[in-house]
């Protein structure tokens, strides 16, 4: 499996925090901030949108490295991403990324 794949099965390289420390890009850094900040009721600044992938070291965003239920789950189970958890099938925190992003549940599949 690609290391950029995130336990949830996101594609980090196609994520905006991701692209935004890739390219240092300060103006997607300031929109991702507010629409996650949106999307999650708390408050993301610019400045924590760093991230070189949810399972590789290195930085994260604030919401991956310490608010993500999903991948603060899959490191207490120790699974390399929500596909290798018996229970990922019928989780519901995962499930929300699946329908709304399908190709999440083909990466879980490799």
């Amino acid at each position: 499996m690609k290391k950029l794949i995130a336990y949830c099965g996101l594609d980090c390289e196609k994520c905006d925090a991701y692209l935004a420390t890739v390219h240092n890009d300060s103006a997607l850094r300031e929109k991702t901030a507010k629409l996650w900040s949106e999307l999650n009721h708390v408050s993301i600044l610019p400045e924590d949108i760093h991230c070189e992938g949810c399972r590789n070291n290195g930085v994260k965003t604030v919401f991956c490295d310490k608010l993500c239920d999903i991948r603060q789950c899959a490191l207490k189970k120790s699974v390399n991403t929500c596909g290798d958890c018996e229970e990922w099938k019928k989780c519901t925190k995962v499930g929300k990324i699946i329908k709304n992003n399908p190709a999440a549940l083909k990466n879980l599949k490799k």
